[in-house]
């Protein structure tokens, strides 16, 4: 089957690339989460597209040949879509969907996600795991094939078909309120409650029935009965390869209104279970079984403080003993997403390191991390079973995540992408890695987005973008934020990793820590600075932007400087003292800012609200209403503090966005604001409204 290409607009001539028609950068097929059979054999991924009407995306999965020989192939096709693949032992492929069961009768109720599996050798697929409350994720044992699943469940519903009826009954009686007993009661755009994860068993899937007969669904047993609202049994979940031990990262109180992860270990024939590893400062998660099931490599997040940043290390857990002893000690890098190798003598993680995110090797029995890629930001590695290959996506600013095979140990890697579904054409530009020196001698990396023809005769108006996090840094391709938009319009785009920014070290980090208005902002100054010293960039034009910490950062900057024509600012944090106390986890950032009761030094230093009457620069603010992370109340202060200075502005609101802006038609809308509002105070253009605001 030939690869989804970007649709174009009809009637309207080609583009010079996706990135010049709004339309057509929205139609790009995008690539998300990877799944390797046991075999090594198939690689499946899913690709999202946008649906015959143009207002939201349909997934679907195809399937990748490992070996790079055969085009990429369509398996799945539904309206409802199909999403987060992985394959059981005998080859057949897993996956969730809400598309409805073709051997069910109609309810007039809209299908809920359930589990599939489509067979090896091709055939239908069929629903084998259903629950009232849908299927929200899955995991099966490597070596037996037996399925735990998570499902939201009803406080005191155990069983699905309590379940059904207390949701049943709820909905007849016309009732939405949810009680709540424990913080916190939302989680980004998701109001927690009433219902909560539990995991439950659903062992070796049904086959299936010969022709004719009606199938019968698997039957669950709940593993995790005596969780309770908001966590419940958490959304993490692994099975020993044997599938007779769960590891999962559970929830518990840790202070008031704190919250902090743990390790337990659930014997799935009885459900008895007990706690695995248990650090009082530390939060542990990301638990894998070795191939054998005797050990456990786990994250541990040390708790962040009022002085000290957290800090990231591997564990390695006996799992017979609880034993644990720590796998990367003096690794001044943050290691995520642990997996064991095929012989279970070393463990692969990801890491940030200087401007990527890079794929680690490092041996059980001790010895130092090894990096094994060059450029580029890995997500979803896969390990072959035999030892011969690992499997990832790979992305990098310069190209959106593709498939690539990588060798289990050599160094130095950047391998061409295996045959995918995710072409996106040329781009309107270069990509270059740029660096300065901070005041304080340190060094500032950053990524710089050059449109074609950019030159001394003709500099190119630049454009600032302020990553998010803040604990993260620029290292792979965006789709909500993406520079090669703005490229193909004619600006630079500066993206800075400034203090705060993982993957350059914990000192790095630590500059920043608590005093987000001092090094974070100096460094993007100095990052500016640089740039502007370049004969291809226009000094005299230039523009901040910059979403959630990045929208702090850019709300900061319009009160400590005038230097920019424009500043966009995306779901930012205006008022600390505010946002701290309504996030959806305040006890996290408290950590770091303290009580403004008690230690309100930190706020009076670095809220930006109390610095708004310095404001001249003309502000385009956005913010989504069901965003619960930067809650509306910021953008709303924010809007109001700047019309009551006369500060040129405008907003653009969202009422059923969150975080980010995800949606085709109001991704568009996005950028279509965006670009015009730069346009007007960069450029010195007309201000033309978006046609359908």
């Amino acid at each position: 089957m030939s690869e989804p290409a970007a649709a174009s607009v009809p009637d309207e001539p080609p583009a010079p690339s996706a990135f010049h028609r709004l339309a057509d950068f929205v139609a790009l097929p995008r690539l998300g989460g990877l799944a390797l059979s046991a075999d090594g054999r198939r690689l499946a991924v899913g690709v999202q597209t946008l649906d015959p009407e143009r207002t939201k995306w349909q997934s679907a999965l195809w399937e990748i040949d490992p070996e790079g020989r055969r085009p990429a192939r369509r398996l799945t096709r539904s309206a409802p879509g199909e999403s987060s693949p992985a394959f059981a032992p005998d080859g057949s492929l897993l996956f969730t969907s809400a598309r409805p069961d073709p051997s069910a009768k109609p309810d007039g109720e809209d299908p809920r996600p359930a589990l599939w599996t489509l067979p090896a050798d091709g055939g239908e697929a069929r629903p084998v795991v259903t629950h009232p409350g849908g299927i929200g994720g899955f995991t099966v044992a490597a070596d037996s094939g037996e399925v735990v699943v998570v499902a939201a469940t009803m406080p005191g519903a155990a069983e699905p078909a309590a379940d059904a009826a207390r949701r049943k009954r709820r909905k007849e009686a016309g009732v939405t309120a949810i009680l709540h007993e424990a913080y916190p009661v939302r989680h980004w755009d998701a109001d927690l409650g009433p219902a909560a994860p539990h995991h439950f068993w659903a062992g070796r899937l049904p086959v299936e029935p010969p022709a004719g007969a009606s199938p019968e669904p698997a039957a669950l047993r709940d593993l995790t009965p005596d969780v309770t609202p908001p966590d419940g049994a958490g959304e993490e979940v692994a099975l020993s390869p044997d599938g007779r031990l769960l590891v999962r990262a559970e929830e518990l109180p840790d202070g008031p209104a704190g919250r902090r992860q743990r390790l337990v270990l659930v014997d799935t024939a009885d459900g008895a279970s007990r706690v695995l590893v248990d650090d009082p400062l530390a939060d542990v998660y990301a638990a894998r079984f070795s191939p054998d099931g005797a050990s456990v490599v786990c994250v541990r997040e040390s708790m962040s403080s009022y002085e000290e940043p957290p800090d990231h290390t591997l564990l390695l857990v006996d799992v017979a003993s609880g034993a644990a002893h720590d796998l990367t000690p003096g690794f001044d890098r943050w290691p995520s997403a642990p997996q064991f190798g095929a012989d279970g003598r070393s463990v692969y993680f990801l890491a940030d390191d200087d401007g990527r995110h890079a794929v680690f090797r490092v041996p059980v029995d001790g010895g130092a991390p090894v990096r094994l890629t060059t450029d580029g930001a890995y997500s979803d590695l896969q390990v072959a079973r035999d030892g011969s290959a690992l499997y990832a996506l790979r992305a990098a600013f310069d190209h959106p995540p593709v498939p690539v095979r990588l060798d289990p140990e050599a160094t130095g890697q950047h391998p061409d992408p295996l045959p995918h579904p995710g072409a996106v054409g040329p781009l309107p530009g270069t990509l270059q890695e740029v660096e300065t020196t901070a005041a304080d001698g340190t060094r500032v990396q950053s990524w710089l987005v050059l449109p074609e023809g950019a030159s001394a005769d003709a500099p190119a108006p630049l454009l600032l973008w302020i990553h998010g996090g803040p604990l993260m840094s620029w290292n792979s391709w965006s789709w909500r934020w993406n520079p090669w938009i703005m490229a193909a319009r004619g600006y630079a785009v500066l993206l800075p990793n400034p203090a705060l920014s993982q993957g350059f070290g914990q000192d790095f980090v630590r500059r920043g820590w608590g005093s987000w208005g001092e090094a974070p902002y100096t460094d993007l100054m100095a990052a500016v600075d640089a740039a502007e010293q370049r004969p291809d960039i226009d000094a005299t034009r230039t523009a901040a932007m910059g979403g959630s910490f990045g929208g702090y950062m850019a709300n900061w900057i319009a009160t400590q400087t005038d230097r920019f024509r424009a500043i966009v600012t995306h779901a930012s944090l205006w008022d600390m003292d505010s946002f701290i106390g309504t996030t959806d986890a305040a006890y996290y950032w408290e950590k770091e800012w303290g009580d403004p009761r008690q230690q309100p030094k930190r706020y009076e230093q670095n809220s930006p609200h109390r610095f708004a009457d310095a404001i001249r620069t003309p502000m385009l603010v956005i913010h989504g209403d069901r965003d619960y992370r930067v809650p509306i109340g910021e953008a709303l202060r924010l809007w109001y503090d700047l019309q009551k200075r006369g500060v040129p502005s405008k907003y653009l609101y969202f009422p059923d966005e969150n975080h980010w802006v995800l949606t085709p038609g109001n991704a568009s809308v996005w950028y279509e604001t965006v670009l015009s509002f730069l346009a007007e105070h960069v450029l010195g253009e007309d201000w033309q409204r978006p046609e359908l605001l």
